[in-house]
């Protein structure tokens, strides 16, 4: 028996997101599940909008209206945390997709986190990291499609070994998960490292230039990676003894 396909809900923060994107987006909330809820919030009346309009009709998208009733607070962002709240109580969803760039939704993603869904975030690279890290797996915008033309080489300048090194963050990440996918031999298969990044943080190799996890790894140049026809194995490079390289010399 087939499995059933996740059902997940796309809310939309169009004042911090942009209409260009939402093809994109929707192809890669395609790739979890299907986008059977799309509510988009906003102040629909706000010329600020209106790139958005035409999209709403195309995508299918519902949109909810909220009007700024005072200045210097968000009213959309409560529409959409209340609806979230409503949504996971119905419980007939398995994710979340929220495109923001916004901080503010960070509490709600480590709420819906706590019922055992999973929020994939999407947002632009000015999005605040505590955002970023509470999703089951953020995306930045500039790394789908064609970039935006705020930054216009973000997309398609993958990071150099230096550069990737030199995320302790990000290194950390992949040794750990390496070491602890990995067997008796070190050497560890890459579904399975895939795997365990999932599931202790929130990654995107695409983030980093790179389409794919391997990619991404081998760049850093701190793993060995081999191919047995479709299967990638990676193991932690050794580090070299310093006695035998004396010898050697």
């Amino acid at each position: 028996m087939a499995e059933a396909e996740k059902r997940i809900a796309l809310l939309i923060d169009a004042d911090n997101a942009p209409a260009a994107k939402i093809d994109v987006i929707l192809a890669e909330v395609a790739r979890h599940g299907a986008a059977n809820v799309r509510r988009a919030y906003g102040n629909w009346k706000s010329p600020h909008l209106k790139g958005w309009e035409a999209t709403l009709h195309e995508y299918a998208i519902r949109p909810i209206q909220q009007f700024a009733y005072s200045s210097g607070k968000n009213a959309s962002d409560m529409a959409m945390v209340i609806d979230a709240m409503d949504l996971l109580y119905a419980r007939n969803l398995d994710g979340f997709a929220i495109v923001s760039s916004d901080a503010d939704f960070t509490p709600l993603v480590m709420r819906l986190l706590t019922e055992g869904v999973k929020v994939y975030g999407f947002g632009e690279k000015k999005t605040p990291l505590p955002f970023v890290n509470a999703c089951s797996k953020f995306t930045y915008l500039e790394a789908l499609g064609q970039p935006t033309s705020t930054e216009p080489s973000a997309a398609t300048k993958p990071k150099n070994a230096k550069e990737l090194r030199g995320d302790t963050r990000l290194v950390q990440m992949l040794r750990s998960a390496v070491e602890s996918a990995s067997g008796d031999d070190g050497w560890a298969h890459l579904g399975a490292v895939g795997h365990q990044i999932s599931n202790q943080a929130s990654f995107d190799s695409r983030n980093y230039g790179y389409r794919k996890l391997s990619d991404l790894i081998e760049a850093t140049e701190l793993f060995e990676v081999k191919r047995d026809n479709q299967i990638v194995w990676i193991r932690y490079k050794p580090k070299a003894n310093p006695k035998k390289a004396a010898k050697t010399a």
